[in-house]
């Protein structure tokens, strides 16, 4: 039996969906900082503020930024 399956057929990837805990978000943004893409980081803040609520978003901001002038100097 040979099924075919079509990219439309398959669930849409959210990432929100594997940041369980703290250390995953951590870890998940550490990951995008090394990246050094402006727009991979601005959509990760969005992603967590929506695991988080966006009452937390501004702590996370502040952390992202401030480990990214790190990361550039």
């Amino acid at each position: 039996m040979n099924e075919t399956i079509y990219a439309a057929d398959l669930p849409e990837f959210d990432m929100a969906d594997y940041l369980e805990d703290e250390r995953a978000i951590a870890e998940y943004l550490t990951v995008v900082l090394e990246e050094h893409d402006p727009a991979a980081l601005i959509q990760a803040l969005g992603t967590i503020a929506r695991v988080r609520g966006m009452t937390e978003i501004a702590t996370v901001a502040n952390a992202a930024l401030e480990a990214l002038h790190q990361t550039a100097s």
